[in-house]
């Protein structure tokens, strides 16, 4: 926290004030567009070198990744709203890093980047980095798991199940020497406890399909897309994300997201709804020493085991999440989603994850 006082001191003290100088006053969503680029340093995760040789020599991917960075915290609808912003605005651009008028990239420029960007997954390096720098040395209290759902602009992928194939054998009972008991096989969290968070993050379905959700009062809604599993700290701090089909049941994610989360940063509770309610979820989110509370689910005799009253006070944290989730729809562009697959899917949410992450972080400075 005394790295990220003297960044903020830096900013607000001498930075901000010499762009004023030198460009006119910023308007208030420019000076926290300016204080969340230094906080991010995203430039420090591209490999920005200049080239030699023949052709036209390549636009900066730096001033391109702070242009995303810009999108995201103006909340610009698409890529083409963005390019006329930074035409318009002078300080925007200089922002971003673009010198001059002419050294602003076309559209074209900017979607082959992004494409760069998603496959090496950019945003999701930068939040990393930002979240292990600045939030490892605190002690989280509690870490509450939650899903949305993300509308996307593109056809939902069948499902192609498998033909069984025809087993032949004689009629009749057969014989009991010969039957062999099947094996067990485990089950897919049972089996994500033994792999690493990379690999039981590889185990979920990453393509566009129908999801359903029923929602805290009872109404069901579909939608075709994603859903973005997110983990987020007091403070409304998003740690870690996940993008998975939009079928996916949520209880696959917890241990996936609970491994990226631990390996990050420190925690104390792990807050999930009904949802997640299952004794392999529980059981391992005491083997990372936290204390699961979860909401219990009704089973099939339609009778639901109630909270304790201390532990139902304690849960009420969990509406964290959801405040996370409606900044990243409403004030980071987690509505606007122009771009179709789910590494860029990923990636454009992430930028507004990133934005997000750093957004909360300053507050945390001035208290």
């Amino acid at each position: 926290m005394r790295l990220l006082s003297r960044i903020l001191g830096a900013i607000q003290g001498s930075l901000i004030p010499c762009l004023e100088e030198k460009f006119g006053s910023l308007t208030d969503k420019q000076k926290k567009l300016v204080e969340i680029i230094e906080l991010v340093r995203i430039e420090d995760h591209i490999s920005d070198l200049p080239r030699f040789g023949r052709g036209r020599p390549s636009y900066s991917r730096a001033a391109i990744a702070r242009a995303f960075i810009a999108k995201a915290v103006l909340n610009f609808p698409n890529t083409r709203a963005l390019v006329e912003a930074l035409q318009l605005m002078p300080s925007l651009r200089r922002i971003c890093g673009f010198e001059e008028h002419k050294t602003i990239p076309h559209e074209s420029v900017f979607s082959r980047a992004f494409s760069e960007f998603s496959l090496k997954g950019l945003p999701q390096n930068a939040h990393e980095s930002l979240v292990r720098l600045h939030c490892s040395e605190r002690l989280i209290g509690h870490i509450s798991r939650d899903s949305t759902e993300i509308n996307a602009r593109e056809k939902p992928t069948k499902k192609m199940n498998p033909p069984k194939p025809k087993k032949r054998r004689r009629r009749g009972r057969p014989i009991n020497s010969k039957t062999k008991p099947k094996p067990k096989t485990k089950k897919l969290l049972e089996r994500q406890i033994e792999m690493t968070s990379d690999e039981a993050r590889m185990t979920l379905p990453m393509a566009c399909d129908i999801g359903a959700k029923s929602s805290s009062k009872g109404h069901f809604r579909r939608w075709i897309g994603y859903k973005l599993h997110i983990d987020s700290a007091d403070g409304q701090i998003p740690i870690s994300c996940i993008l998975t089909s939009a079928s996916l049941h949520d209880s696959q994610a917890a241990i996936p997201l609970a491994k990226m989360s631990a390996e990050r940063v420190t925690s104390l509770y792990d807050l999930m709804d009904s949802a997640y309610d299952s004794k392999t979820i529980r059981d391992f989110s005491r083997s990372l020493g936290h204390v699961p509370i979860i909401d219990f689910n009704k089973r099939r005799n339609g009778i639901k085991k109630e909270m304790e009253p201390a532990t139902s006070i304690r849960h009420r944290e969990r509406t964290n999440s959801e405040r996370v989730n409606s900044r990243l729809k409403d004030d980071f562009g987690g509505r606007s989603l122009m771009v179709r697959g789910g590494p860029k899917v990923f990636a454009h949410l992430m930028f507004g994850i990133l934005a997000l992450t750093a957004d909360q972080l300053i507050p945390l400075l001035t208290v």
